[in-house]
């Protein structure tokens, strides 16, 4: 038996006495995702960042006006039926759907919406993607229609707008403090919005009774989730047939899940998620110095990391960072990029050069001589990233970088990145339509938070005032040729200066048990993702699905 084979057998078999069960009725969806936890918190909050908050709120419970489909390149319309821009581009009308009602029954209309963008700008803690700074004025022109005035042009601006999660006015206008509140009563449109049990190890959620889609759909009853605290045990879970829709990292999936049965077990993991970094802290030395950054990055071996880490499920990312969703934006070897590639000799001699000389031991040490220790953060669950780090250790070693991994429970390692708590981290970048918003994440000061205070994007504190000017000109135009002009001055600087280091595009995680429900998306029907961590692309899923 080949080692790796024999490898996930023996982990299959050794998980099968701890993972969870579920007792369920017919009609009931199991649902893993990508936390891994090994207890729940009642946290149903749609607008605070991912950390306790429950996969449902953003999922299932808390509807935006559009959901953009990276598989088809195209928004559906969803609270919103019709968006049009003013000539100038500074104003944008938005057309409601007719008949929606919140899950108490009262009715959605367009002053939920100006309270949703008012309460963002009331409590900047909430306002994820900086709607605030965007807008100068959100109004009902009626029940059903909307008027958002930008306080420039803005085109990129209609993404932040659509997909961001509506809250019912009657009910969160009497929250004192939206930011802490656990909201463990929601109230909502989406299609499962009844939280019928949670306990710590499991919650189920059932469907809305006044869903705008009924009685058509959803079809599934209720939709389930057990606490899983890491990969493993969420493979075991998939793999017994426990699982019927799945967003984690599998090892051998074909092996160990397909093949067991060809009718029912499929899984699909397309590379069009947002890339995977190696992020480097750039407020602190030596990582403010890009050619410590590029060192880092020649030393690591991304073939390997593919192999081992993530089983061949991606490939290597190149110098640009994008992912295979931009395949038509890219400036290909225009923009060079040679630090991608694993040098060890011109990592080392870079080192050299940037004055971390080794030492007698073998390690290099900081200009002044006092040691370089290297710590690599990672979430403690995903055992996929954990098996990258380690490969990226021993490349680091190889090069005299005295590095070592640490793994965090989840919300642990996610508060550290976010808050700029770390040296060195893997972490995703989140997905966009085009560059412009991987860029921006990366590279605009206006995203660059202060140390200690949570960012939801560009965790490694970089700005560069040349990116600004290209980001704004990006912003105003509907020029096509303009477009990809100006994401590959982008890219060109990006490569120049490596504000991250990419490691691999990452795949959309998703698998599926067809047993118990039917119609999931597939390669052979790519009508959505199948992976269900995407915001809140998993609405397309949840209301296609049918019980058998």
């Amino acid at each position: 038996m080949p080692r790796r084979v024999l490898v996930v057998s023996l982990l299959v078999a050794g998980l099968a006495a701890c993972a969870p069960r579920s007792e369920r009725s017919p009609g009931v969806l199991l649902i893993e995702e990508k936390e891994q936890t090994a207890s729940f918190i009642r946290n149903f909050n749609p607008l605070v960042e991912v950390g306790n908050v429950r996969w449902p709120a953003l999922r299932s419970m808390y509807e935006p006006l559009f959901i953009y489909n990276p598989l088809h390149g195209a928004y559906v319309p969803w609270l919103g039926t019709a968006y049009e821009w003013s000539a100038d581009h500074r104003r944008l009308r938005i057309e409601l759907r007719r008949g929606v009602r919140w899950s108490d029954g009262a009715p959605f209309t367009a002053k939920d919406v100006v309270f949703t963008f008012g309460l963002l700008e009331r409590f900047p803690a909430l306002d994820l993607r900086g709607v605030g700074e965007l807008l100068e004025s959100v109004t009902a022109i009626d029940e059903d229609t909307v008027d958002i005035a930008f306080r420039r042009v803005f085109i990129p601006g209609f993404h932040y707008l659509a997909q961001q999660p509506m809250v019912p006015e009657h009910i969160w206008r009497d929250v004192p403090d939206p930011v802490s509140w656990a909201n463990p009563h929601p109230v909502a449109t989406g299609p499962f919005t009844e939280v019928s049990s949670f306990e710590t190890q499991s919650y189920q959620v059932a469907r809305n009774p006044y869903y705008w889609q009924l009685p058509e759909r959803p079809r599934v009853e209720a939709i389930r989730f057990l606490a899983f605290p890491g990969n493993e045990q969420a493979a075991f879970a998939l793999v017994s047939g426990e699982v019927d829709w799945a967003g984690s990292f599998v090892p051998a999936i074909d092996r160990i899940f397909a093949a067991e049965d060809r009718e029912h077990h499929h899984y699909w993991f397309p590379p069009i998620d947002g890339g995977v970094l190696l992020y480097a802290n750039t407020t602190r030395a030596p990582y403010d110095d890009v050619r410590v950054r590029k060192a880092l990055s020649m030393a690591i071996d991304r073939e390997l990391v593919v192999e081992v880490g993530m089983y061949g499920y991606t490939r290597p990312a190149d110098a640009t960072g994008l992912s295979e969703a931009y395949r038509r934006y890219k400036a290909g070897a225009s923009v060079g990029g040679d630090w991608i590639r694993h040098d060890p000799a011109r990592a080392s001699a870079l080192l050299d050069e940037a004055g971390y000389a080794r030492g007698e031991d073998g390690m290099r040490h900081l200009p002044d001589g006092s040691p370089w220790p290297v710590t690599i953060e990672v979430p403690s669950g995903w055992s996929d990233w954990v098996r990258a780090a380690q490969v990226i250790t021993r490349g680091l070693r190889a090069a005299g970088i005295d590095a070592r991994m640490k793994a965090h429970d989840f919300n642990a390692w996610y508060e550290h990145v976010q808050t700029g708590e770390f040296a060195l981290a893997i972490g995703w970048a989140e997905p966009y339509p085009t560059p412009y918003g991987y860029y921006r994440a990366m590279m605009s000061t206006a995203t660059v938070k202060p140390i200690g205070t949570a960012a939801t994007e560009n965790w490694h504190r970089f700005g560069s005032r040349e990116a600004d000017g290209t980001l704004r000109a990006l912003e105003q135009t509907t020029d096509p040729a303009e477009e990809l002009r100006l994401v590959g001055e982008l890219q060109r600087l990006f490569v120049e200066r490596v504000p991250a280091i990419p490691l691999f595009p990452g795949p959309l995680w998703g698998a599926y048990n067809s047993t118990r429900f039917r119609g999931f998306p597939d390669a052979h029907d790519p009508y959505a993702p199948l992976s269900p961590n995407l915001t809140p692309q998993a609405l397309l899923v949840l209301t296609r699905l049918v019980p058998r």
